[in-house]
């Protein structure tokens, strides 16, 4: 099987139609390669090259072997550059898990910074809750989390890339429209669709918090995982709900939203999540443009 050497010596002999052009190119005497393509013409069984004293031309199979030659290395070339980009994770695929609700926010805008920073990195992007992606991780289906509280494995690094209000989600008409600023105690004892345990655990469990603080019981007429499709019953007027700032960019028909009087004022967390020994070459860029996005956006 011939080299790659013997094809760069092929090529530009055929391209200068002079060997001692083509040996000045190579940066290389006109001896070693002339001996470099006759050993190529031996190991193919066919004349590349017309050779007198005075003039070089390539044969009808040396025509159609240099299209070929060039082809393979380009294709040599293009398998290095991307090798060598792999390794510095400059290319390569990372894929990533994301929640309903961060599908909302900050997972566009991760998508548009690596695209812009990172454009050869593919993301491949999955939906899965919470307790899917932690198990994703653990088996390497995913590289990269986007999940809520609370994380305490001690497999996995976390960075907390984004927090959030809470906002009323109410159906048109509703009474405490009238306000600007909606209380907790503006839900007790009325219909409210509520976080299902399983599925959407994190907020359920924060919203039963707060409401028992304040010593509210609303009616819980629905529990729903997802949040559009808590805003859907919001809109068919079977309840109020209350629901992450950034799902306001969902624009339900028939729902409209009021801030929320609560403390702390930005409740909701979002963090990153991966493996400590995940050994992807193009997590760790990926992961440094997220810091470098928090640390823009910490006041």
């Amino acid at each position: 099987m011939f080299e790659l050497s013997q094809l760069r010596c092929f090529v530009a002999v055929a391209e200068e139609l002079h060997f001692g052009r083509a040996a000045t190119r190579l940066n290389m005497t006109q001896p070693p390669l002339s001996r470099q393509v006759q050993l190529l013409e031996r190991i193919l069984g066919v004349v590349l090259l017309d050779r007198t004293s005075r003039s070089v031309r390539l044969t009808p199979a040396g025509r159609a072997f240099l299209i070929e030659a060039r082809r393979i290395l380009r294709l040599a070339e293009s398998a290095s550059l991307a090798t060598r980009r792999i390794a510095s994770g400059e290319a390569g695929r990372v894929a990533i898990g994301f929640t309903a609700a961060s599908g909302y926010s900050f997972l566009p805008k991760l998508v548009e910074l690596a695209r812009e920073r990172l454009p050869s990195v593919d993301l491949a992007l999955r939906e899965m809750v919470t307790g899917e992606q932690i198990e994703a991780l653990l088996t390497g289906r995913i590289d990269l989390g986007l999940i809520r509280p609370p994380l305490n494995r001690p497999e996995f690094d976390k960075l907390r890339v984004m927090t959030e209000p809470l906002v009323a989600a109410l159906p048109s008409g509703d009474p405490r429209l009238d306000k600007a600023v909606v209380s907790l105690g503006d839900f007790d004892a009325l219909p409210m669709i509520m976080y299902a345990p399983e599925g959407a655990g994190y907020f359920h469990g924060m919203l039963s918090g707060l409401f028992d603080a304040a010593g509210v019981s609303p009616q819980q007429v629905q529990h729903m995982s997802q949040i559009h499709s808590i805003l859907a019953l919001v809109h068919a007027r079977i309840g109020a709900a209350i629901v992450p700032e950034a799902a306001m960019r969902l624009h339900f028909d028939g729902v409209e939203f009021r801030s929320l009087d609560i403390s702390p004022a930005r409740p909701v967390e979002l963090f990153v999540a991966w493996r400590r020994d995940n050994d992807n070459p193009s997590l760790k860029p990926l992961l440094d443009l997220f810091r470098a996005q928090v640390e823009d956006e910490t006041p």
